[in-house]
């Protein structure tokens, strides 16, 4: 697996061994990163259930200024923070060794631009707890993006503090672009 485009492009990314995490196609990536292109100069980027990194990595890779990577699987983090040193933005990148839903119980102070949701497949009530929590809403400035990757045949529902802006089918995945307006903490 490599980043496929921007400053770190090329360069190789390791992947925990056995099946504990599904890290991002390339094809999901072309795809997911040529709709997020306009959203990615200067981005605050959240990647909740972040594996390896591929999504947040090919953020900073494109534009964005900063990742904060939740992830609280042992061998998912080890092979993130090489990824993260091999792509050389430890200086760009926060990385919280935690439960996601339990980070989003203290949310950051600064707010994230783009966050994305990438729960286990088959956990449809952790992706809808995930999107409803009070704390990614938080989390997010006014007309702040959220992207959800699920498998089709088991899709989360998008919470009432959020709009569908759009759904994008690839083989038997399904990204959801989600954005939550004004609900900033605070506003």
């Amino acid at each position: 697996m490599r980043v496929i485009a921007g400053k770190a492009k090329g360069r190789t990314l390791v992947v925990p061994r056995g099946g504990a995490t599904r890290p991002a196609t390339d094809r999901i990536r072309e795809t997911l990163f040529a709709i997020l292109e306009p959203e990615l100069p200067g981005a605050r980027v959240l990647d909740l259930f972040a594996g390896a990194g591929t999504l947040g990595i090919e953020a900073l890779s494109r534009g964005a200024i900063h990742a904060t990577f939740v992830e609280r699987g042992k061998e998912a983090v080890a092979a993130l923070r090489k990824n993260v040193a091999a792509t050389q933005f430890t200086d760009r990148a926060s990385i919280v060794e935690a439960n996601v839903l339990s980070f989003l119980n203290e949310p950051p102070i600064e707010p994230f631009d783009l966050a994305f949701c990438d729960p286990p497949f088959v956990d449809v009530e952790l992706a809808n707890a995930t999107l409803a929590h009070p704390g990614l809403a938080a989390a997010l400035p006014a007309d702040a993006l959220v992207v959800a990757r699920f498998h089709k045949k088991h899709p989360p529902t998008p919470p009432p503090r959020a709009r569908v802006v759009r759904t994008t089918e690839i083989g038997e995945e399904t990204l959801l672009f989600l954005r939550y307006s004004g609900l900033a903490a605070g506003g």
